[in-house]
């Protein structure tokens, strides 16, 4: 087989047809029992059209290795990060392109207790060994059970909180037709039996991979629109909205406005720390002045990692870190198995409303205005690699710290960015920061685009 382009830096995606079919579907699920050693993997999938069959022929691979295989049906990502735990085994699969185009589809892989399979935790030799294709055939094939972990999964990430005294709130919930919709119902069903005063004001709840309403992908600003419009309309105390696999959720105040997922990492990471002094928090370094801030203030160790899920749970599981944010709305809990979840963030803020008894727009007010940032500006760029030496140069001698972790980051006195290529699209991705002045970020921002578009 020809080289894949399929094969991301953390994850597999590709377009439906040459850059990925049900073929490679197989050859992946040979793959993964060659490379695991595996007798049991659990497999799920999102409800884009082209799950069923290319989960039918991930699962036909992995059974023709010899290797059982737990279905758990239609589900998010971090299902799949708690079933794999759940059922002890040795590794999961979960089909899905998240916010991709809708002729897009993808893959995301962990071994034993949901530790990630990226670039530098063996997805090169999977790929590798999908592309000779040199597999053999088991004596006995593998057999297949369905499975449903909702149940128990529900119990767990319930464990995170006190939700037994959750003040009265009413929540404006958008699942964007994607995977979240099953999650909050089981959700509720859980707070009426115990008479919890929470209410969900549910839009484009129900799943359909035709996605009639658009790709569930919170990040683009008119994606947001409709549930600002229902926080006003109902007038909610705040809103959520999840990507496809829900394992992002973005959260609106009581205004509607969207919240830059980098305020509430340090929203998180201020709970955690209160409860847990001295631990380890990691952060991305596209921006974390807000958060290296916060975490020292309450006694914490804020560590620096490169941005992508794989590599923020590695640098999780090394250092034991409580907890992990990504301004890009991934959030990572030691007590899930370092993973991400869209769930357990916007639980915790419930709690903290709770506690603090203010209003979400107070709870982040004084963070947004000590450090303003720009939030993430993408631009397709033909030669990048050359771009970011320019800029590199051209800020040198300003400079007071430059940083190539992932990227180029540059810090000065009262103002820093980062750019960096995406690890999932052929774009270059530019975030500023400042200290306690917006507009010299909205300045830098000019500065700085004037120099990309040029």
């Amino acid at each position: 087989m020809k080289s894949l382009t399929c094969f991301k830096a953390n994850d597999i995606r590709g377009q439906i047809g040459e850059q990925l079919n049900e073929q490679i579907a197989y050859l992946l699920g040979q793959a993964m029992v060659q490379y695991l050693g595996a007798k049991m993997i659990v497999v799920g999938g999102d409800n884009r059209l082209s799950t069923p069959s290319l989960k039918e022929a991930l699962i036909n691979g992995i059974c023709d290795q010899g290797c059982n295989v737990i279905d758990i049906g239609r589900c998010g990502t971090e299902e799949i990060y708690f079933a794999t735990c759940h059922y002890q085994s040795d590794g999961g699969v979960m089909i899905t392109a998240s916010h991709n185009p809708i002729d897009y589809n993808g893959m995301k892989l962990v071994r034993k207790k949901s530790e990630p399979i990226g670039n530098d935790s063996g997805l090169l030799t999977i790929k590798s060994l999908v592309e000779q294709a040199t597999f053999s055939s088991a004596a006995q094939r593998g057999g297949l059970s369905i499975k449903q972990p909702l149940s128990a999964y529900i119990q767990h990430i319930l464990t995170f909180v006190d939700y037994k005294r959750f003040s009265p709130l009413r929540i404006v919930v958008n699942s964007g037709n994607g995977m979240a919709g099953h999650v909050i119902d089981a959700l509720a069903q859980q707070f009426f039996i115990y008479d919890i005063p929470i209410y969900f004001i549910r839009i484009f709840h129900n799943e359909d991979g035709h996605f009639p309403n658009g790709i569930p992908n919170p990040l683009i600003e008119e994606n947001r629109l409709e549930t600002k419009k229902a926080v006003l309309k109902y007038k909610a105390d705040f809103g959520i909205a999840w990507d496809g696999d829900f394992d992002r959720c973005f959260l609106f105040d009581e205004y509607g406005q969207c919240i830059e997922g980098y305020y509430i990492v340090g929203l998180l990471a201020e709970v955690f720390l209160q409860q847990h002094p001295h631990e380890k928090i990691i952060h991305d370094p596209r921006v974390y002045w807000n958060t290296t801030d916060i975490v020292r203030r309450n006694h914490g160790i804020p560590i620096q990692s490169k941005t992508g899920h794989a590599f923020i749970k590695e640098r999780m599981r090394k250092e034991e870190a409580i907890y992990g944010g990504e301004m890009s709305a991934h959030h990572y809990f030691r007590d899930f198995s370092y993973c991400d979840s869209g769930m357990i963030p916007w639980l915790l803020v419930v709690e903290l409303l709770t506690k603090k008894e203010r209003p979400l727009s107070q709870l982040v007010k004084q963070m947004i205005k000590n450090y303003p940032s720009s939030g993430e500006i993408n631009r397709f760029i033909r030669h990048p690699e050359v771009l970011m030496q320019q800029i590199e140069k051209h800020y040198q001698a300003q400079s007071q710290h430059i940083n190539h972790l992932d990227g180029l980051s540059m810090s000065f006195q009262d103002w820093r960015f980062n750019i960096r290529l995406s690890n999932t699209e052929p774009v270059l991705r530019l975030n500023i920061e400042a200290r306690h002045n917006k507009t010299l970020v909205d300045r830098k921002v000019s500065e700085l685009l004037a120099i990309i578009e040029r």
